[in-house]
């Protein structure tokens, strides 16, 4: 059976070296695709396009996993700036919150990671709270706390001990989105994951990286729903 096609959503960067070349670059860190891969699918990139073509897009994937990164422009949940918030990163906004909006509206598996797990609460309606000081990681590193899951959700499901998680972050959860529940928390309260709760939808965000610990549970799990969605019986 052919592996399923998941889709990582890339961000461009608007000077990169390589080479004698320095020219604008749509990337996602390798970890993403590889963790794809180590899960059971193919991973394909999806560069920024117009949100007019998420349907299309996603149309030719069975999957969609939205990446890392910058923080979410709060003009999309409807606060006001906070000085710390990073600077607005409005093209990878409008295409990503488009592609969570198709996938959801498809039934398409959907895993947020950090940046993505914030967007897709945005998306159906939630906050974010946009700086919390004591939750802050070293800049320019990757720091480990454990996180602990929610009894009788998916991710319980999947990771039913308490794990140290890679993570990096400034901004959370605050109001959830509609129908979202949370799985996990940080010992401090701070929501670490959130999910749909209908079974019959694979819908998942996660605070953070996975890609940089190489636990596959989570992403495997989206794998094999995705591979669901057209796999067809054998009579």
């Amino acid at each position: 059976m052919p592996r399923p096609l998941i889709g990582i959503t890339t961000y461009v960067e608007d000077s990169t070296r390589y080479g004698v070349w320095d020219l604008p670059t749509s990337l996602v860190p390798s970890g993403y695709y590889e963790l794809v891969q180590a899960a059971g699918g193919a991973a394909v990139l999806l560069p920024p396009d117009e949100p007019a073509a998420a349907a299309e897009v996603l149309s030719r994937v069975d999957g969609l996993v939205v990446a890392g990164g910058p923080d979410v422009d709060p003009v999309h949940y409807g606060a006001v700036r906070d000085p710390r918030t990073g600077a607005p990163a409005t093209v990878r906004d409008h295409w990503e919150l488009a592609l969570i909006a198709a996938a959801l509206d498809s039934g398409m598996p959907l895993l947020g990671i950090c940046r993505g797990m914030q967007a897709l609460n945005v998306a159906l309606g939630g906050t974010l709270i946009q700086h919390i000081d004591g939750h802050v990681d070293t800049p320019g590193a990757t720091s480990w706390h454990p996180v602990r899951p929610v009894a009788g959700t998916r991710y319980a499901g999947l990771v039913p001990e308490e794990a140290e998680v890679p993570t990096y972050h400034h901004q959370a959860v605050d109001r959830l989105g509609r129908g979202l529940v949370a799985s996990a928390h940080a010992l401090d309260g701070t929501v670490e994951a959130i999910e749909l709760p209908d079974r019959d939808r694979w819908v998942v965000g996660v605070q953070w990286h996975p890609e940089r610990d190489k636990d596959t549970r989570v992403m495997a799990s989206l794998v094999e729903a995705a591979t669901a969605r057209w796999a067809v019986p054998v009579s």
